[in-house]
């Protein structure tokens, strides 16, 4: 257990030097954000077997909700986060509750139907600001003491409350409860004549994982400082599918690879093609870096096919045979 917490370790220290060593705090912020929508995604997907593909409703929903309290309603950050994490929550029990009724590709499909409701709801109400999302949203001040403004100090605040949610993620996992959500993915009627009601921990698993996927799209929000469509609509879940799989599907520290691999080549591929092109005279070098979708997919083919397991999941199938 103790060799498993020092990479965890490692990469705290390093997350907390960052600021300090270049590099920009709002994109490692946003890498962050997505990291624990991811992780979220996962509990769901990874460790209860659920392949929903409406989580950007949970997404987005909680950022306009959040974004609104703080722009409108003028609450504070923790209220707004806290508000964004309930709305998603109270979404998540009614959209589970309809949807684990139905299994397979029936259970996605009916996540998905639902959180495209959710997305034309946002896209002609007057609250969300339609097409133009909400701009200009306030990072204020936590508790009434400490100003977010500043990039550094809203940093280690955001870190802080992904650090202890993925510290959340990973005592479920470890919990009875979470030994309960892989017994229902690895044989539901077996667990059905152990006597477990498989409903109710399905249910509580995609009430779990809507929080935590509200907490991560309220946070964007208060560091993006907008809102728009594209967080609640049917391609940001297909974004965390791939960002979970990519990283490592059923492991814990997969997503966050995942997640700032995705992030990192949607923010600078564009830069590099631009560069490519003006280094080798080729136009289609900036051309290949406009088309983010096109490379991100290759890279996904490539996943699939060399590492099923995803990045972190061949890691650690490979480390105990190197030790053996």
């Amino acid at each position: 257990m103790h060799n498993e917490r020092v990479p965890y370790l490692l990469l705290l220290a390093a997350l907390m030097a960052a600021p300090w060593l270049g590099a920009y705090p709002v994109f490692v912020l946003k890498v962050l954000c997505f990291g624990l929508f991811a992780c979220a995604f996962n509990l769901l997907i990874g460790f209860t077997g659920l392949l929903s593909f409406g989580h950007a409703a949970f997404f987005g929903g909680a950022g306009y909700v959040c974004g609104h309290a703080l722009k409108v309603w003028g609450l504070s950050p923790e209220l707004g986060l806290l508000a964004g994490t309930a709305c998603a929550a109270l979404l998540g029990l009614v959209m589970g509750a309809l949807a684990i009724r139905r299994e397979g590709i029936y259970f996605s499909m009916i996540t998905l139907a639902l959180a495209q409701m959710l997305y034309f709801f946002c896209l002609q109400s007057p609250l969300t600001g339609g097409e133009d999302g909400l701009q200009g949203v306030p990072r204020g001040h936590l508790l009434g003491l400490l100003s977010l403004e500043n990039d550094r100090t809203l940093y280690y605040v955001v870190l802080v409350i992904v650090a202890v949610a993925f510290l959340g993620i990973v005592r479920i996992v470890h919990s009875p409860f979470g030994q309960v959500l892989r017994a229902l993915r690895e044989n539901e009627p077996r667990a059905v004549s152990l006597g477990y009601d498989t409903r109710r921990f399905k249910l509580l698993a995609f009430v779990l994982s809507a929080s935590l996927a509200g907490l991560a799209g309220s946070l964007k929000v208060l560091v993006m400082g907008f809102e728009t469509l594209t967080d609640v609509h049917w391609s940001m879940s297909g974004l965390v599918i791939l960002m979970t799989l990519v990283g490592g599907l059923g492991t814990l520290s997969g997503p966050l690879v995942g997640a700032a691999v995705i992030v990192t080549l949607e923010n600078k591929l564009g830069d590099i093609g631009e560069a490519l092109a003006q280094g080798t005279g080729i136009a289609g070098m900036q051309a290949l870096g406009e088309s983010v979708t096109t490379v991100i997919g290759a890279i996904f083919v490539v996943c699939v096919l060399a590492f099923r397991r995803g990045i972190m999941g061949e890691i650690i199938h490979r480390l105990p045979a190197r030790r053996a």
